[in-house]
């Protein structure tokens, strides 16, 4: 299987042409709006963060916004800081260039004179970017180029009995054909962290898995709070999910049958040709999917049972619900209807082909009803408070 993309200077292969104005902190974020805004093909996202915040903290923001310009997905970066925020201009600029070397240009907004100069100065660097992605070929790739982030949010029983088993089914095909698939949502491992951990590949996975749920705990537990305490959501339980391991079984299906080859840390630089490997991530979904976009996905495939309309800023989601009243009611926003896995219509094996085939017409410029409705929430995971 093949599809047609983007080659990168750095080696990666994108399934879009995006021009990322990128704000690196909360005080820029606006501008950022206002230029993207007025440059067709460029896109931003409202950044919250970038000031006021602990090491661990403000880490977890350089590696999604380093990671942001370094998606395969976008052709270059125009950064806009207001100049006096922890996120130092600099500091952004130089983490990535250790992840990339595509095209940046630079805008601090004290320095230039103010909003409006910093608006014409970023549309001016984001129009001949616009401009230079243009000329751009696409190339045939093998799908095994590919990096697919899987999330679940909203999740009902139909989660755990069709769609997320129907993503397992997808993500085995994509490991059989040399791709990477990425498992998130450590909260959503408590209770069947010992059945990812006896499909890891060594011991080091083996215990990395146990340790990233364990030191989850204990971070929400040093300030007196318990996960089980807002896991499982009132969505969750209104759907018919009763416990966190519960919801955590149904969760792990994304994951499909392949052994895990990998754990990587909260937003940082995935492989290719690695097979299934899990990612640290919150459950929240919007923070959950930056993490994996800012580790290289180029696209995320997403499970609700209850329905949800979260996209991403880079990256097309694919929406699917095993809820066939779901997606009655929120057809506008759900892809496709796992909800024949069960009723018996169609078997496990037809509706992964029928996957597979939707992927890569998205691989190759389909848009998904998230891109088309213009739909790009993101966040970034916090363990602090602000200083």
């Amino acid at each position: 299987m093949t599809f047609y993309g983007y080659k990168r200077p750095d080696g990666r292969v994108g399934i879009r042409n995006h021009v990322l104005i990128l704000p690196a902190s909360v005080c820029a974020s606006d501008t950022t709006r206002v230029i993207a805004s007025q440059v067709t093909g460029a896109v931003t996202f409202n950044n919250q963060l970038g000031c006021s915040q602990v090491p661990v903290d403000q880490q977890y923001t350089m590696d999604v916004m380093a990671g942001y310009a370094a998606n395969p997905n976008v052709y270059g970066t125009v950064v806009v800081s207001l100049g006096c925020e922890n996120c130092q201009m600099d500091l952004v600029v130089k983490a990535i260039e250790e992840r990339t070397n595509k095209p940046i240009k630079q805008v601090i907004i004290q320095e230039v004179g103010g909003t409006l100069k910093a608006v014409e100065a970023g549309v001016r660097y984001a129009k001949e970017m616009v401009a230079e992605a243009s000329l751009l070929q696409k190339e045939e790739f093998p799908i095994s180029e590919l990096i697919i982030g899987t999330e679940c949010g909203g999740s009902d029983p139909t989660s755990g009995l069709a769609a997320n088993p129907l993503i397992g089914q997808l993500s085995d095909m994509l490991v059989e054909a040399g791709a990477t698939t990425v498992l998130s949502e450590t909260t959503e491992f408590i209770g069947g962290e010992h059945l990812l951990a006896a499909r890891a590949v060594n011991k080091e996975v083996h215990d990395r898995i146990y340790e990233i749920v364990h030191r989850y705990e204990k971070a929400l537990q040093l300030v007196g709070e318990e996960v089980r305490e807002g896991n499982p959501s009132p969505g969750n339980k209104a759907g018919g999910l009763t416990t966190l391991e519960e919801k955590s079984l149904g969760c792990i299906h994304k994951g499909g049958h392949a052994p895990v080859s990998n754990v990587y840390d909260y937003a940082k630089q995935l492989k290719a040709h690695e097979g299934l490997v899990i990612m640290d991530t919150p459950g929240n979904d919007p923070s959950s999917v930056a993490a994996m976009v800012a580790g290289g996905c180029q696209v995320v495939v997403f499970s609700s049972g209850r329905g949800t309309p979260t996209g991403s800023p880079l990256v097309p989601v694919i929406k699917i619900t095993g809820n066939r009243n779901t997606y009655a009611k929120m057809s506008d926003n759900i892809d496709v209807d796992a909800s024949p896995i069960i009723y018996g219509s169609k078997s496990l094996d037809q509706m992964g082909d029928e996957l597979m085939d939707l992927l890569v017409r998205v691989a190759n410029g389909q848009q998904t009803k998230a891109e088309s409705l213009g739909f790009m929430e993101m966040a970034i995971a916090r363990v602090c408070n602000f200083t």
